[in-house]
């Protein structure tokens, strides 16, 4: 199994993180990805994969920053996207819901990673919150060839179209809360090929963990949770998303 999208540098991991990354290891995960959100983040998940073997990193800006995303904090987001263990870059996107930086910025922000991905040729890990067409859109017109769209909350009709375009859906604990009848019926219906688990933690817990803090070794219930939907065993379920995983950021355990 291999957790697509984790936070370990937030402040919450730094009394257990080894702690936490032995129980990952325990529940079966192979490799983990360590996503960034600002240039401090990055700089951190960067570090971090360097000392740990089965850790691998995503640099980038998150919508919510993009006011700040400048060319110089660009021009970093690149430099540290030649890291050897930098698999993808991001997260970037945009966010509608909260709307902490100007729409124009967080496109921009969002064009910015993904020039910086061509020339990397690297995949971008993507936030999508309230604007489900105007990512699509900026995806379509900058012509991007494999995205991410972490922590998925469309429906499954934006999940076939973003699977047609090429890009991969990755979904985390929501997908077991009770009731998830929207998430459940993505991972039904989307192609298998094209789906990731994570868990976003320290957010996101999934069930029975719900309102705890979230941590790598729970990315397992989400696989539970797909394979469940799948009526596959646990084994194929997890054989499929690790595959998934693996073309989908093709540096990936490289």
């Amino acid at each position: 199994m291999i957790d697509t999208h984790a936070h370990l540098i937030h402040r919450s991991f730094r009394r257990d993180l080894g702690e936490a990354l032995e129980r990952a290891w325990a529940a079966g995960l192979r490799a983990i990805v360590v996503v960034g959100y600002d240039l401090e983040s990055s700089r951190a998940a960067v570090q971090l994969a360097g000392e740990h073997e089965q850790l691998y990193a995503a640099v980038g800006i998150h919508p919510h920053d993009a006011r700040s995303a400048d060319e110089r904090a660009l021009a970093e987001i690149e430099r540290l996207a030649g890291g050897p263990k930098v698999v993808a870059i991001g997260e970037t996107g945009l966010d509608f819901y909260r709307d902490l930086s100007p729409r124009d910025a967080q496109e921009a922000c969002f064009v910015g990673h993904i020039e910086i991905a061509k020339r990397r040729g690297l995949p971008v890990i993507v936030h999508d919150r309230e604007a489900h067409r105007d990512v699509l859109r900026v995806l379509e017109q900058q012509a991007v060839r494999s995205a991410i769209l972490h922590c998925f909350s469309g429906g499954a009709e934006l999940a076939r179209r973003a699977v047609e375009m090429g890009h991969f859906i990755g979904v985390a604990g929501p997908v077991t809360f009770d009731p998830a009848p929207d998430l459940a019926e993505v991972v039904r219906r989307v192609a298998r090929d094209r789906l990731l688990v994570e868990t976003d933690c320290p957010w996101l817990a999934p069930e029975p963990h719900r309102g705890k803090r979230n941590e790598p070794s729970y990315v397992r219930l989400v696989v539970e949770r797909a394979a469940s939907l799948w009526g596959v065993s646990m084994g194929e379920a997890g054989e499929t998303l690790s595959a998934n995983a693996l073309r989908a950021f093709p540096l990936l355990g490289g």
